[in-house]
């Protein structure tokens, strides 16, 4: 199998994940309201609203969970990433909201679905 058809399955499981993750989210109550917004110093998968929160979501999607979780993924670079993404999106939208953090971890099925697990302020 060569790199390229590597890197595609990569980015469909991605893709995959981010969309049942939204879905996850829908279904406990967030209101979806951006996706893929890409900062000068990184990106944000879904962008959610809850109330009056605005929550900046992470979203890992494995396909198994042999060298840790989805959620364990997230590392302190990744974090610094997000919170500098965050900020601008602040800025850029005009939020003088609170803000939280989530990160969705998925697991992909053999059936094509994943198992999940929502962590809220995973970085406190």
């Amino acid at each position: 199998m060569g790199a390229v058809s590597r890197v595609r399955r990569k980015l469909d499981l991605g893709r995959a994940g981010e969309k049942a993750a939204a879905e996850l989210l829908k279904r406990r109550g967030y209101e979806v309201v951006g996706a893929g917004f890409t900062a000068r110093r990184g990106e944000i998968d879904l962008i959610c609203r809850r109330g009056v929160e605005l929550v900046i979501v992470e979203v890992k999607t494995r396909t198994t969970d042999a060298f840790g979780t989805p959620a364990e993924a997230v590392g302190q670079r990744k974090r610094r990433a997000l919170a500098a993404a965050a900020a601008e999106y602040r800025l850029l939208a005009g939020w003088k909201g609170p803000i939280r953090y989530a990160v969705v971890g998925l697991i992909a099925r053999p059936d094509g679905g994943f198992d999940s697990e929502l962590t809220l302020d995973p970085f406190e």
